[in-house]
């Protein structure tokens, strides 16, 4: 039904202000993901979501860090493309299968400065930001810094809304990414 509501625009169909982000990400994707034609429906979402994501993609967090708070948000939240997508991306980063296995199943991770990475995250979350001093601690005692801290705040925001408007559009797993569903 979320077809029929978030159509699969193309870049004739889709509002103006969305095809130049439409046409940026088929030529660095090889392709144009369902879920854009379909997040097209909002230029400020896809757009907003694209610039938050290389503003997160910069940050000083390392990018196996990166991905392990993109995918506990992905499993926490339910959003199969968005797994399936970040699976592929720590398939092509070389992370262990059982890294990737843990963060698909949502269970503690066999790496412990992953993992701390993975509890913060939840903590954050759970918390709505308030977590207390042994939580930000425990984090902080795996090398990561109070920056970092901050820095999953801005994960946790740009992939949460990326994971709820992939739900809301029911955008499919790309044929491109099928293996890695």
């Amino acid at each position: 039904m979320s077809a029929t509501v978030f159509p699969d625009h193309t870049l004739e169909s889709a509002p103006a202000a969305a095809r130049s982000t439409m046409t940026a990400v088929a030529q660095k994707q090889g392709y144009l993901p369902v879920a854009v034609t379909r997040l097209a429906s909002s230029p400020e979402l896809l757009g907003g979501f694209l610039k938050m994501s290389a503003l997160f993609e910069s940050t000083t967090l390392d990018p196996l860090s990166r991905e392990t708070l993109i995918m506990t948000v992905a499993a926490r939240n339910g959003c199969h493309l968005c797994v399936a997508m970040h699976t592929a991306r720590l398939a092509a980063l070389g992370a262990d299968t059982g890294i990737i296995a843990a963060l698909r199943d949502g269970t503690p991770l066999p790496d412990e400065r992953l993992e701390a990475v993975r509890q913060f995250t939840l903590a954050v979350l759970a918390t709505s930001g308030a977590v207390d001093e042994h939580t930000l601690r425990s984090f902080l005692a795996h090398g990561y810094t109070n920056r970092n801290a901050l820095e999953v705040v801005l994960g946790i925001g740009t992939y949460t809304m990326s994971t709820l408007a992939n739900r809301l559009t029911d955008s499919p797993i790309d044929p491109q990414l099928a293996e890695f569903a």
